[in-house]
């Protein structure tokens, strides 16, 4: 592991920074987002106002005492909390409760008729419903008759730039869908990632059990099987290609199976959880043309356990992945590589501290048990691996708008 120090991680409390307005701006508009969605009874009312009071103008309370999972919130850091500012705790531990609250405030937990309803389930559905939603997926019939590389770059960039249809993001960005995206990266590792991923005639020329690269499987021994470890972020719009990613990595074999980490619980708005993988496999089975086809393989490949879907208790944390439990630690050292998806991932993966953007992503990433890949289009300030012209063009040309606008993306692998 890297002993490079960390700055001190994010606050909320900076007057005019963003995370300030996220707290202060997005949270209470997600709150009558929520409101609105269902008819909920007085009950609910009355939490949904609770919450509003607290987190804008009050402090952190406790779980109830009946909470299912009110010991592994005192676990992660709950009861050094109770009491402080919502704006004064780390930015992202503040997020994560927040949306913890929110479910309480909803029922979700239960019992009652409101259990397991997810309050932003009609935000998701709306969008695996919305034209341009068909638009993308018909683009796929074009796809077919183009060489394996430029398919390989489309789909991955397709996960990649989806990330632009997050939800939550767009709450507190009502321009953000009407951008153009700017063409080109901060940072492009795609070719190491690709690496890590090679095609089958390549791992057949390096010899059994061997890569391109000379590495031996990641996987068990005696396997011969390599795995894929996917990160998901966003439900909806993005989470249909990075399903695509998935189908056609299996299809070109570059991989033998998918390991899908979702949240366990609906989360951040629009965090993909099983409910959601669901219902976007069966959005692109009803799908025609190629996207049918691929949708009617990744739901196959679900039967037969090749594509597999996990939604580990921690995926919901507040803390960053170098805190990750051991279960999860082993699963990311046994994958031929670990894809995490979107800003929130990314924050949890290199840590949500305002680090020199020069700062090597591979130091960053040196505590994660095997090869890592970050795909993330920038909607917060944390950012780490890029070279300083590359921050210095973007600051001359943007000041720090660049690096929350949704505007620009990243791909970085840690080998």
């Amino acid at each position: 592991m890297s002993d490079i120090s960390a700055p001190p991680v994010i606050l909320g409390n900076e007057p005019g920074s963003f995370p300030r307005s996220v707290l202060a701006e997005r949270h209470p508009a997600i709150i009558r987002q929520v409101r609105d969605a269902f008819p909920y009874g007085p009950d609910v009312h009355r939490g949904l106002d609770a919450l509003l009071d607290s987190c804008t103008e009050g402090v952190i309370e406790p779980l109830p005492a009946a909470a299912p999972d009110r010991d592994r919130w005192r676990g992660w850091g709950l009861d050094a909390y109770v009491g402080c500012s919502w704006f004064d705790v780390p930015w992202l531990w503040s997020e994560s409760y927040f949306y913890r609250r929110l479910l309480e405030a909803v029922a979700y937990f239960g019992p009652g008729p409101w259990q397991g309803i997810d309050p932003f389930r009609p935000f998701k559905l709306a969008e695996l419903d919305a034209p341009e939603t068909e638009e993308e997926l018909n683009v796929l019939d074009t796809l077919a008759a183009r060489p394996p590389g430029e398919r390989d770059r489309a789909l991955l960039h397709g996960s990649l730039w989806g990330n632009r249809a997050d939800l939550g993001f767009r709450l507190s960005d009502a321009e953000a869908e009407e951008r153009a995206a700017v063409p080109g990266l901060v940072a492009d590792d795609s070719g190491t990632l690709w690496s890590l991923l090679p095609d089958p005639a390549a791992g057949a020329a390096a010899g059994a059990g061997v890569d391109a690269g000379g590495r031996a499987d990641a996987d068990a021994p005696g396997t011969g099987t390599r795995t894929l470890c996917l990160i998901a972020d966003n439900a909806g719009r993005e989470l249909i290609p990075d399903l695509l990613l998935a189908a056609h990595l299996l299809e070109q074999r570059r991989c033998d199976r998918v390991v899908l980490h979702v949240k366990p619980y609906p989360y951040y708005v629009s965090d993909a959880t099983t409910a959601d993988v669901v219902d976007a496999l069966r959005r692109l089975t009803a799908a025609r043309g190629a996207a049918g086809d691929h949708g009617r393989r990744l739901w196959a490949a679900m039967s037969d356990g090749t594509l597999t879907v996990r939604a580990h208790p921690f995926s919901a944390s507040p803390l960053p992945y170098a805190a990750m439990p051991d279960d999860l630690r082993a699963d990311f050292a046994t994958a031929a590589l670990t894809i995490v998806k979107g800003d929130l991932n990314y924050r949890r993966l290199v840590g949500d501290s305002r680090w020199p953007p020069t700062t090597p992503f591979a130091d960053v990433t040196a505590y994660f048990p095997g090869p890592v890949a970050a795909l993330r289009t920038l909607k917060s300030d944390v950012i780490t691996g890029l070279d300083a012209d590359t921050e210095a063009a973007l600051v001359a040309a943007e000041g720090q708008r660049w690096r929350t606008g949704g505007t620009h993306a990243l791909i970085q692998v840690r080998e």
